[in-house]
This record gives structure tokens, sequence and C-alpha cells, in this order.
């Protein structure tokens, strides 16, 4: 058995295992636990009533969070020409065509996201070995195949994320830092649960949020109420 370090033991102290939290509540628990020596990220998981197996019941979309990760993303543009440097002009930490796609094809992943044209998708297309277990692969439903390079460039480093859910049926994302205000963070939450309400497959049946934990990296999770939930 994992022995836990004191400050977990501390923290796991503030937690009522059998109680449901509302999302604030459970956010304030969190802030109050013993801190770690970083500024540690906050996240869900949250279980969906879907068959990731079937095609007509795969959830993946994007969402803005009021308030941003806090997480400085690293993004990389595949594109040729003007539009690469159309991309480093707007914020792109790397742009380029073949070089690049070689450099991620020799296991280079530096990166947190993927920015590609619509001509670059031939070649793209060879790089899912590499992209496609890390959730990067870009995709016009996610706004990271487009011509607009500027635009999707610029979304990232604001604070737009992608969402999908796993083979498990499970959706995890980051939501914020413990830095951030309670309420920031509530804000980001909704923000990110409402997005995921929105793209409910119509071929889902029953309940679709089942259950939905809160944690912070070093932290323990806490159980949501689901029913105490007000989302647009």
């Amino acid at each position: 058995m994992t022995k836990r370090s004191k400050r977990f033991q501390k923290a796991q102290k503030l937690v009522d295992k059998e109680k449901s939290y509302a999302i604030s509540d459970a956010v304030e628990v969190l802030q109050q636990a013993p801190s770690a020596k970083f500024d540690e990220s906050v996240e869900i998981a949250l279980r969906i009533g879907v068959d990731p197996k079937k095609s007509d019941q795969q959830v993946r979309s994007t969402v803005f969070l009021p308030h941003g990760s806090g997480k400085t993303i690293r993004v990389i543009v595949l594109a040729k020409g003007d539009k690469a440097k159309e991309a480093l002009d707007s914020g792109a930490d790397q742009a380029g065509d073949q070089e690049l796609i070689d450099k991620i094809k020799g296991g280079w992943t530096d990166f947190d996201a993927v920015i590609a044209t619509p001509d670059m998708m031939r070649e793209v297309g060879k790089l899912g070995k590499v992209l496609g277990p890390r959730g990067l692969m870009p995709t016009p439903k996610a706004g990271t195949v487009t011509t607009d390079v500027k635009k999707a460039v610029e979304d990232l480093k604001k604070g737009k994320i992608e969402f999908k859910v796993d083979k498990n049926s499970v959706i995890n994302n980051l939501v914020g830092k413990l830095t951030f205000t309670k309420e920031q963070l509530v804000e980001n939450i909704e923000s990110l649960l409402s997005a995921i309400l929105k793209a409910k497959p119509a071929t889902a049946k029953g309940h679709y949020m089942c259950s939905l934990f809160l944690s912070s990296t070093m932290g323990p999770g806490l159980k949501i109420d689901i029913n105490s939930l007000a989302l647009s």
C-alpha cells in the first residue's frame, strides 16, 4: 500500500467521504488543504452515460474557460509559407511544414496543442501514432484544422480548451489553478460542464452526467452532488 505524505493525510481529514459536495464547497475544501510547493492544478473527472465505442455517442468539443486554465499553452502550427508566418506572428510557439512534421515523427512532443491548415492534413494524418494517443490530433470540430490560424492560435492562448470522452466514458479536464479565487474556479467549472451538457449526443439514453469528482494535483478527490448543479 502506498504511504501518503503527512500533507496529503491532513488534506484527507478535511474531506467527508460520505458527502457529495456543491462545487463551491468542494473548491473551498481544496483551497483550505495544506498547500504543495507549487501552484497545483484543479481538475474534474466526469463520467457520462454514453458508449464511446459508438460513433454517434462521441463527445468532443471546445469551450472558453472565462478565467483561462492558468497553464501556459505551447501551440505549434503545421502550415506552409505565409500561413506559418501568420501563426508565428499570432503567438504560436513553433510553425512550419515538413521539417516540423519530421521532428514529431522522431518523437518530439514538447507542445500542448496542434493546429494545422487543411492542405497539411495528408501529412498530418501520418502522425496519428504520435499525436492520437496524446489527444493532440487536429480536427475541424475542435477548430484546430483551419485556414484562420491567427484566430485558432489566439483562442488557445486565451483559454479555449478541448474536452473529449475517453474509452471509459470519462472526461478529464484541467479547470484552473488552486491560486485562482473560489469564484473564478466555480465559473470555469460551470462553463465546462455546461459545454459538456450541450454536447450530449441525441442517441444518449438515461442519465448523462453520472458522477463528478473534483481534485487538485496533490490533493484528495471530492465527490460533487450532480443534483446541485445549476447549468445553463
